[in-house]
């Protein structure tokens, strides 16, 4: 028989093999993430907890699955005090965690030396009450552990937040005190949402040299052609000649992207009747003809030209050379759960949707064009991509 408790992770036999895979290919030594956490409880101290590449392949594990069934997933992060962070003390939390984790949450050690514990199925309310117990086990002052709670799907956290206020007699000190800590995350940090931006992934430091390089090559080539076509719109149109829009970047930051302006002023209002003529399914907006579209913005947009500023994006590190292609933020947040997993990786120019499927695939298509570039990086497909863009905005039809 198995331990009680085992079932979900038995069930989750393809994603160990992936597992078993993803470190096969990373050249380490082969091992079942989720049998590693079965066992973890007799094993030495310095092995009770996941390192930061294994939790985090956890962690992107149990997102899948909350993206697949609708549940929730908490993340607790706890952050010793500078005088407690020795292996005596680590040793102590180790033993506290022992005593109230489930067998089904995941604990691990961060690379910023924070202490990360994988809650499944846990509310906010939960979490902060496992934190609340945490804590209490310390002195009170400046000893007690700094604890913050992230929610995966956002939208779990603030209804949980708010059923917490709403029933303040039920609910103790640390745990409200919690809540509070963690609305006030939401009024301080509306670019992005703190659990997207924990899975967003590092960019290497190849890819951000390939981007400076890049950009400022790109921004002296296309300085010239950008201050004719900028000239060449206030003369046959009314209005400013460049368009900045907000979109959601890497985690669900919002940045403004620039663009030069290919469309009438009053395009984004004529945005919501013409809605129902979209020739792309899913929430982004795409038409062969758009008549909002000027005469001088049908050429600008044919030849990407109206693109050019986007090198500054690029060199300010808000998007990349190559990445997904960062949607509007009103259809961003219109994505479902698993398509928002493309802003997992900063946004770049060009990927594999604008040189193999403008136009001609339908959104869940793309978004997965998108999922397996962001799972296989490379300087070669980097590289590839930026040399195939020009052919294939040349030679190829699509919506522009």
């Amino acid at each position: 028989m198995f331990p009680r408790g085992t079932g979900r992770y038995l069930a989750f036999s393809p994603i160990c093999l992936r597992a078993r895979h993803y470190t096969m290919t990373q050249d380490l030594k082969p091992r079942n993430l989720h049998a590693r956490v079965l066992v973890r409880r007799n094993a030495p101290t310095h092995e009770f907890f996941l390192a930061d590449r294994d939790f985090r392949f956890a962690a992107d594990c149990e997102r899948m699955r909350v993206d697949r069934n609708g549940s929730v997933l908490s993340l607790l992060l706890i952050r010793l005090a500078a005088a407690k962070s020795s292996d005596k003390d680590i040793g102590f939390l180790t033993r506290v965690l022992e005593g109230r984790l489930r067998l089904t949450d995941t604990p691990g050690v961060l690379n910023d030396g924070r202490v990360a514990v994988l809650l499944p199925d846990t509310n906010a309310e939960g979490a902060w009450k496992l934190a609340t117990d945490i804590s209490e086990v310390y002195p009170p002052g400046p000893e007690r552990p700094e604890c913050d709670v992230l929610v995966y799907p956002p939208h779990h956290r603030k209804r949980d937040a708010i059923s917490v206020d709403s029933d303040l007699e039920d609910t103790d000190d640390a745990a409200r005190v919690g809540a509070e800590e963690s609305k006030a995350a939401d009024k301080d940090a509306p670019d992005a949402e703190p659990s997207e931006f924990f899975f967003a992934k590092t960019m290497p430091r190849w890819k951000r040299g390939l981007d400076i390089v890049g950009a400022s090559i790109g921004l002296v080539v296309a300085a010239p052609i950008v201050l004719t076509a900028a000239s060449a719109i206030k003369l046959t149109s009314r209005g400013p000649a460049f368009f900045v829009q907000q979109r959601e970047g890497r985690g669900g930051k919002k940045f403004n992207i620039w663009k030069l302006r290919t469309m009438c002023l009053d395009a984004e209002e004529q945005k919501s009747v013409l809605r129902p003529l979209s020739q792309q399914d899913g929430p982004a907006f795409k038409m062969q003809r758009d008549p909002r579209t000027t005469r001088l913005g049908r050429f600008l947009r044919w030849s990407s030209i109206d693109e050019m500023p986007q090198f500054w994006n690029v060199l300010k590190g808000e998007m990349s050379l190559v990445g997904p292609r960062p949607l509007p933020t009103e259809e961003s947040q219109a994505c479902q759960r698993w398509q928002r997993r493309r802003l997992d990786v900063t946004p770049g120019i060009t990927c594999t949707w604008q040189v193999s499927g403008r136009g001609k695939v339908r959104f869940d298509d793309w978004v997965r064009m998108d999922l397996r570039y962001c799972a296989d990086r490379s300087v070669f497909k980097d590289l590839k991509l930026v040399f195939v863009t020009l052919p294939a905005l040349i030679f190829q039809r699509g919506m522009r």
